[in-house]
């Protein structure tokens, strides 16, 4: 390839290992050439080369909510683009029983590293306990690291002070928050985004429920606020699937989006903009996340240090929140 590329074997290495230091005309040249002739990178023999399997090892709970199976395929397609294959194993509750199996079999098979998505307090409670040889990252929002494990994480105590914080710019004084589990990471440190932006603005905490993070618990609860006379001005929905239950059992019930009640959510799921009306949102970007994820761990292989600043997620405006004084002239 690199007679064929007119560049030495050294440079060839370097787009094969998607390094830095390549022209964008030779990177092209060189990739031209390794689809004319079906190069394919042998694991086996760069294993044997270089002392490692470049495998980095996946351990996930298997839940099919929204930000854990975007982390998990975002994950599988940055480690692919950066010459890593992967190796995915999924475990079940109780966590005590399952973790360090899992674990010890992703060791035992030669991983150069492992990425815990931990959505879970119990989950993560058995990965703190664990020593492997290899290093080992979770992704845990809010999580500290201990000497075992490290900790990387999307910022969404940020994301969630953006959204309240935007209900609050909006002129809103009664911002209630429909809160996910408090077993989950993602529960919590959205609920403290919420808190501290509350707190910030000198306003009083407002009304908090938690969930199950289900569209049909929210919609339940939808029903009851209704019922009790207790809608608030505004709402911080802990995930868009939260705010399409409220925003179901409001509507049955003549309870408008936004003229009555504003509400923000948190994913930015594909369809949220569809929503009646389309919902303003936090959006979390996976293949952020995942990128600087894998980063993060393939400076721990290699023994070097890499920004650990979590990535940030951005606030998507559209229609179903409005200023305050909108909501009070329509009444």
């Amino acid at each position: 390839m690199a007679r064929m590329a007119g560049v030495s074997y050294q440079t060839v290495s370097r787009v094969i290992n998607n390094a830095p230091d390549v022209s964008p005309s030779t990177r092209e040249r060189i990739l031209r050439v390794i689809q004319e002739i079906g190069y394919r990178r042998n694991r086996t023999a760069t294993t044997l080369v270089t002392s490692r399997s470049t495998v980095i090892g996946i351990l996930t709970d298997g839940s099919p909510r929204f930000g854990p199976v975007g982390t998990l395929i975002s994950l599988e397609n940055v480690a692919r683009q950066k010459g890593y294959g992967t190796t995915v194993v999924t475990v079940e509750e109780p966590y005590e029983s399952t973790v360090q199996d899992a674990l010890d079999t992703l060791d035992d098979v030669g991983v150069d590293g492992i990425i815990v998505i931990a959505p879970r307090l119990s989950m993560a409670s058995e990965v703190w306990r664990t020593s492997l040889r290899v290093p080992v990252e979770m992704i845990a929002a809010g999580a500290l690291s201990t000497p075992n494990v490290f900790t990387f994480s999307e910022n969404q105590e940020l994301g969630a002070r953006m959204a309240t914080q935007h209900l609050i710019d909006l002129g809103h004084t009664d911002i209630a928050h429909i809160a996910g589990s408090m077993e989950w990471f993602d529960g919590r440190v959205r609920k403290r985004g919420w808190e501290s932006a509350l707190r910030d603005a000198g306003l009083p905490p407002g009304l908090c429920l938690e969930g199950d993070w289900s569209p049909k618990w929210a919609y339940q609860t939808g029903l009851r606020l209704v019922a009790e006379g207790r809608v608030p001005q505004a709402i911080f929905a802990v995930s868009d699937h939260t705010a399409l239950g409220l925003v179901r059992a409001f509507a049955e019930n003549g309870v408008r989006v936004p003229e009555d009640v504003s509400i923000v959510g948190f994913d930015d799921v594909e369809g949220s903009d569809y929503f009646l009306p389309p919902l303003t949102t936090v959006r979390q970007d996976f293949a952020s996340l995942a990128t600087l994820s894998i980063d993060v761990l393939i400076g721990a292989i290699e023994g070097r240090e890499v920004d650990r600043t979590p990535s940030v997620p951005t606030l998507v405006v559209r229609k179903s929140a409005i200023p305050a004084r909108l909501r009070q002239t329509s009444r």
